[in-house]
Order: structure tokens, then sequence, then C-alpha cells
């Protein structure tokens, strides 16, 4: 389960303070899928930051299963993200000189998996891309260099997996192959899933939409 309290960010702006998310309380289940939407500069992707670890809200309280993130040391946030947490990002952010294979493979050598090729197989053929692991990235359409990015992020069998836009740079019919990959991820192993879009119908799939 994931709990914001009182969660809100400020940063300074000039001679002032800018608000750039107001105070929010917000109670995820596990097994859920959460949209979060809104226009540009309404704070998604800060609010995605601030479940991530990846910033400190300047008020109140992030918890993930039970563990209070906003009360980490930069060390303990790291390993809490390469345990617990998988990301899927807009331009899928996959290192251009490895294969796909590899691509998937360096969160589980970092996490020290054992036989990792094996599990790295079996989670793009999950994603359908057996037969595509030892292509690069530049050799793969953008539906499938989104697929190899949801493997990566669900190398080391996170409970939360959070996307930023995560068909924004896909036409309409790939945009809906991914979407019914992530809600079958869902599905399957019971991920909770909070991604940022601005797709309509992509929120509309979702179990709630903030």
């Amino acid at each position: 389960m994931i709990e914001l309290r009182g969660v809100c960010k400020r940063v300074p702006s000039g001679t002032s303070t800018l608000t750039i998310l107001h105070p929010l309380d917000l109670t995820i289940p596990s097994g859920r899928v959460v949209a979060i939407t809104g226009p540009s500069g309404s704070g998604k992707s800060t609010l995605l930051g601030l479940l991530a670890g990846l910033d400190s809200p300047s008020d109140g309280h992030v918890t993930l299963d039970g563990v209070d993130i906003t009360a980490l040391d930069e060390d303990a946030l790291a390993r809490l993200r390469g345990q617990r947490i998988g990301f899927v990002f807009q331009f899928f952010h996959l290192l251009p000189s490895l294969t796909a294979m590899e691509n998937v493979l360096v969160p589980m050598e970092i996490a020290g998996v054992k036989q990792p090729a094996r599990r790295a197989a079996t989670l793009l053929a999950d994603v359908g891309l057996a037969d595509r692991t030892h292509h690069y990235p530049s050799q793969l359409s953008g539906g499938e260099q989104q697929r190899v990015a949801i493997a990566r992020a669900l190398a080391n069998d996170p409970p939360l997996l959070l996307a930023d836009e995560p068909t924004g740079n896909l036409d309409s019919q790939t945009g809906r192959q991914i979407i019914e990959l992530l809600l079958e991820v869902n599905r399957a192993r019971q991920t909770k899933i909070v991604l940022v879009t601005h797709d309509p119908e992509l929120a509309a799939l979702a179990d709630v939409t903030v």
C-alpha cells in the first residue's frame, strides 16, 4: 500500500515561493492501477518523483508498504528503488550500446540476482520479444523499445511500477498494445502501477484517477 499524508511541494521562485503540488492525501491499495492526470504544470511528474523518492516533499510523508520513505537517507532510498520500484519512461531510456537482453540484465546484475540471463529471457518472452533479445535499441521499433523498458522495470519483481507517459511517444495502435501489456502485468503480478498520462483512454482503464 502507498500512503501520502499532507504531501506538498514548494520551490523558491524569485523573491516568492511557488507551490508545485498542493497538500495531498492519497491511499493506493496493493494491486491497483492509478492514473495521474491533469494539464501541463499541474504537478503530475512531481508527484511521481515524490513516490519514487527521487524528490522530497516540502511537507508531509510518503509511505510505501509501511516504510516512510521521506525518512530515509540517499543510500537507503537507492536500495529501496532497486528492490521495490520499477520505472517506465516516455522516451524509453534504454542504453543504446546494449542489446535488449543486456538492458534487462543491468538491474539484476546490480542487485546480484542469481541466473539473471534466464530471468531476462523469460521477461522478454513475457512482453513478446523472445526473438528480439539480441537486437539493439536502434534496431527496434518504438513499441518494441517500450516493451524492453517494461521488462527491465520488472527485472527485480518490484511491487510498484511507476510509468511517466508510457504511451506518449507511440502511435495510438502501439500505445494501446502497451496499455494492454501494463494491465496484464497488473493482473498477473498484482503489481501496483502508478502512471502519469494525458491519454484519456489509458486513464479510463485505471482503477483510480487522481
